[in-house]
């Protein structure tokens, strides 16, 4: 009976490098060649997908040597050629060696170590929610830091310092997740960069203009009732419901607040995000919420002082459930968008102003796009329309 032929053996790899698996015998490309371990938020180790399966053990290894010098390419395997020579092992035994040369110095010398995304993340979020007296963050926002960090494992073992715009860029683009999920990425990327530069780990923010490049998906609002709304103004005293009326008769997205132009003076505010049609529009502030916008804008010089997420998931849902003001599903600040569009329906506010008012686009209506010139008071005379319920 012939014997089965012994398996070449081959070096193993250190700790940091990857790993080569093999898979037996019958398959064709019986090597799966893995990044290093991953370290998760809550210091679980894990072993991250295979970057390529290949029929060679060399191959493999070349897969590996370019992943962590930042130039491997996905299907590069497949352009891979090995002769049968010992040459390759003397090239393996030299590269391992200044590997491990370059692993203790770093050992000795932690200063001179290029940290990855993944060890920076955990820097930062350490800094973040841990490190910092006197400011605790909620659940649900680290809940947020942690999943955008694990929907961009495709550059956790990256060099941070050597990451470039399009490689952030395209995490972005190539997320299958929903639009508010990859807006979480694009938050955490910029968080990141500013700790970064902040501690000297790089002097370049590339996360800069990374942006969401893709239609809003959530469409889904459910605007607050009547009975909601008598809720909110008897309670009008309170900076925090005052807030939420202003975005319930003025109707910009949560995230335009913190930009947005307030001029007092003639009573208008400008700005908004998103789509063309959005971006630096005009909205006349309704006079039953000026007395708001004013205090606001004495007190904190603009109308949200907090990020959108802490507002979100502290101020809005805290006073939600203070109010009793609840539902399936629970109240969003996306909602008071919804409510200022359903009250310009019930007090039929001109279909065309309520569109200008909302950033939104006419679509094939060239004549209200470019020729539908509408003044600050005809847009007042219009916003005007909406009451206040009788209280």
């Amino acid at each position: 009976m012939a014997r089965k032929k012994a398996r070449k053996k081959y070096p193993r790899l250190p700790s940091g490098f990857g790993t080569i698996r093999y898979l037996g015998e019958n398959r064709r490309n019986c090597y799966a060649v893995h990044p290093p371990a991953e370290i998760d938020a809550l210091g679980n180790v894990k072993r991250p997908a295979a970057l390529c399966y290949t029929d060679d053990w060399i191959k493999g290894f070349t897969v590996l040597t370019a992943y962590k010098a930042g130039t491997y390419t996905p299907g590069m395997e497949r352009e891979l050629e090995v002769a049968e020579t010992s040459d390759a092992d003397v090239l393996v035994q030299r590269i391992l060696a200044d590997y491990s040369t370059i692993k203790g110095i770093e050992d000795k010398h932690p200063e001179i170590k290029e940290l990855t995304f993944a060890e920076v993340y955990e820097k930062f979020y350490k800094w973040k929610f841990e490190e910092r007296k006197g400011v605790k963050l909620s659940k649900s926002s680290q809940n947020s830091y942690r999943t955008a960090f694990k929907n961009s494992k495709a550059i956790h073992n990256r060099p941070f310092a050597s990451l470039k715009h399009e490689d952030l860029q395209k995490i972005v683009d190539d997320c299958p997740l929903k639009h508010s999920s990859v807006e979480l990425i694009v938050n955490l990327f910029k968080q990141m960069y500013k700790y970064a530069i902040m501690y000297e780990i790089c002097t370049e923010n590339k996360a800069q203009y990374v942006t969401v490049n893709r239609p809003e998906d959530d469409v889904s609002g459910r605007p607050f009732s009547d009975e909601e709304l008598k809720t909110l103004w008897n309670r009008k005293d309170d900076e925090d419901v005052q807030m939420v009326l202003i975005m319930c008769y003025s109707g910009f997205r949560i995230s335009a607040y913190r930009s947005l132009y307030v001029n007092l003076e003639e009573k208008y505010f400008q700005g908004g995000v998103k789509t063309a049609a959005g971006k630096n529009r005009i909205v006349p502030i309704h006079s039953s919420i000026l007395p708001f916008v004013s205090s606001r804008i004495e007190k904190y010089g603009m109308m949200i002082p907090v990020t959108e997420n802490t507002y979100r998931n502290k101020f809005f849902t805290e006073l939600m459930n203070r109010l009793n003001i609840l539902g399936t599903p629970p109240h969003t600040p996306h909602d008071c968008r919804h409510t200022f569009s359903a009250l310009c329906e019930k007090y039929s506010v001109r279909e065309n102003d309520r569109k200008r008012m909302l950033g939104h686009s006419f679509g094939a209506d060239i004549t209200n796009e470019v020729y539908g010139h509408r003044s600050l008071e005809d847009l007042r005379t219009e916003i005007e329309k909406i009451q206040i319920p009788d209280l």
